[in-house]
């Protein structure tokens, strides 16, 4: 087991999709760091190998599961209203969850599934924790975005692509959806001592897009060697949950390489950032 460092005892960290990938590697480095993690899972199954696999490393006790299928609004809520009836304090939420679909899908809710998994259910989540976080600052919130985002404008007049569907649009617009929501947020939360970043992870060899047809299945097994793995992808999202130095940084976008960089001239757009927060609000029946 390795030695826990303890830069954070006493915390307690949330991250979504935390069963594969860069979401298992953030949740397992969190808790070998001190913190209380808690994993939120769409799978009961891969949740419940993923809190022993965390114990394994960090402990017991270092990990619980909560199980919620982001496609659906009301496991959104469920995985919250678990989450706050638990623990009376949130250090860091890292909304690392998501999906990309190749033809359109809809939700439980009736919403296009990669618009309202990446974007949506992200959002409310947030929102539904975020008096918690505020009670429990300084806090920290991390948003897992994508390079992706810079191909992408915002379409609000056709935000769940019902015309012209295509699979990498639907999902680089949904990423770029999360940068206009951490900058929005960030803004919103000036002097609370709660922080919103966001950030790029690299692209990663994991199960991400392997659950497609065709082609994009094809391909994403096809250049799985070429590319990072996911301990190396998940050093950015670890950097802003625990660095020191970013106490008080807020409202930025990191790369890969844990730097902080400039994200595409749209994303800083405060009237898309304001127009998606409103209605994401009036789709996700928040209140």
């Amino acid at each position: 087991m390795p030695q826990i460092d303890g830069r954070m005892l006493g915390k307690v960290c949330v991250v979504t999709g935390a069963t594969s990938g860069i979401g298992a590697v953030t949740a397992r480095r969190l808790s070998e760091d001190g913190a209380t993690v808690v994993v939120v899972a769409r799978s009961r199954a891969k949740g419940e190998q993923t809190v022993r696999t965390i114990e394994a490393s960090a402990g017991a006790g270092r990990a619980a599961l909560v199980v919620a299928d982001f496609a659906a609004f009301a496991d959104v809520r469920r995985a919250a209203s678990e989450i706050l009836a638990k623990y009376p304090r949130l250090d860091v939420l890292v909304n690392n969850a998501g999906a990309i679909h190749m033809t359109r899908e809809t939700t439980k809710d009736g919403l296009e599934a990669t618009f309202a998994v990446n974007h949506l259910a992200p959002f409310l989540f947030t929102r539904l924790l975020l008096p918690r976080l505020e009670e429990s600052a300084p806090a920290r919130i991390v948003n897992v975005a994508s390079r992706a985002h810079k191909r992408s404008g915002i379409d609000f007049d056709d935000i769940e692509h019902t015309k012209n569907y295509r699979g990498f649009p639907v999902y680089a617009q949904s990423k770029l959806c999360n940068i206009l929501f951490t900058y929005e947020l960030a803004r919103r939360l000036t002097d609370t001592r709660v922080t919103a970043n966001c950030l790029h992870p690299g692209v990663i060899a994991s199960g991400f897009g392997k659950n497609q047809p065709g082609f994009f299945n094809f391909g994403a097994r096809l250049v799985a060697p070429l590319l990072w793995t996911a301990e190396k992808g998940a050093r950015t999202s670890i950097y802003l949950a625990e660095a020191p130095e970013l106490a008080s940084v807020s409202g930025k976008y990191f790369d890969s390489d844990t730097r902080e960089i400039r994200s595409s001239r749209v994303s800083y757009d405060r009237d898309a950032q304001r127009r998606l927060w409103e209605l994401s609000e009036r789709m996700t029946g928040f209140s």
